[in-house]
């Protein structure tokens, strides 16, 4: 019984995520085609390359949307996973049946070209980032340069910077200098809106300390930040000295009180820190501060 209970609680979360997944589609075709598109600023990677080939061609940017990412879907599955690769096409198959229905909405901004970037991006970048974080992708480059940067001796972003900006040339062509550089400022801006929709806004970082007073620090940081902390023995590699090594998982709004805390207890401690993703279970805990 408990199983058939899991399965179906399991298959309502797919269901869920499918959906989060066909808004963060319509959400970012609503951002092309009632914000960048008809003020001729265009979006990066495959997306950018369809409005290209739609000025160009006169073809449908939704079917051309489709057929580029098809290859890249294809790469998503075979690197990334099958769930991956599902999500990613119902996401895709959003975006392009949005933008086809979207066509001829009335533009919300005109003119404005810092206005025109601005909202563009964050409206695009919120509806990617929504698809990401369900498991989907709105756009196939990132998987191109996954599958490049185990071939090639550059990292993915550096990949990913390099691709988009072969796309913005192209985007040159069509919209002149002027909107391919607007379509950069766009992308920017939609790339940071997708981390922090990604990571949410309080965001979590890593702390690890080593002090000459571990133990008053952990139970400072107890007291007065309700933060739980753990040790690990470390070893320095010039005196071999035994060290304990502090690790404090905090969010962000926290930062600058544990920092604090740090400097009165030892300012000369060694810390570095970390930015974290996501944090789940663990001894991790917030507790209550009295």
């Amino acid at each position: 019984m408990s199983v058939k209970i899991h399965q179906k609680s399991n298959k309502l979360k797919q269901a869920g995520r499918a959906l989060l997944v066909i808004i963060g589609g319509f959400i970012t075709a609503y951002g092309l085609e009632a914000v960048l598109i008809p003020n001729n600023v265009s979006d990066g990677g495959v997306t950018g390359l369809s409005i290209v080939g739609s000025q160009l061609f006169g073809l449908p940017l939704g079917i051309l949307i489709a057929i580029l990412n098809i290859p890249f879907v294809f790469l998503g599955y075979k690197q990334i996973g099958r769930s991956f690769a599902i999500f990613s096409v119902i996401g895709i198959a959003s975006l392009s049946f949005g933008t086809t229905i979207m066509h001829h909405i009335p533009t919300i901004i005109k003119a404005d070209t810092l206005l025109v970037t601005v909202v563009g991006g964050i409206i695009i970048g919120f509806g990617m980032g929504l698809a990401l974080r369900n498991g989907g992708a709105l756009d196939g480059i990132d998987m191109l340069a996954v599958l490049l940067s185990r071939k090639l001796p550059f990292g993915t972003s550096d990949l990913i910077l390099f691709l988009n900006m072969f796309v913005f040339i192209v985007v040159s062509t069509v919209f002149g200098l002027q909107g391919a550089i607007l379509s950069a400022i766009a992308y920017f801006i939609a790339s940071k809106v997708i981390h922090i929709v990604e990571e949410g806004l309080s965001g979590s970082k890593t702390f690890k300390i080593i002090t000459n007073q571990p133990e008053v620090m952990v139970e400072t940081i107890r007291d007065r930040l309700g933060r739980g902390a753990t040790y690990k023995l470390v070893q320095g590699g010039y005196s071999n000295e035994q060290f304990k090594e502090i690790t404090c998982v905090i969010n962000r709004l926290e930062e600058s009180k544990i920092k604090e805390i740090i400097r009165e207890i030892d300012e000369n401690a060694f810390v570095t820190v970390y930015d974290v993703a996501e944090v789940r279970g663990g001894s991790f805990k917030k507790h209550d501060i009295h």
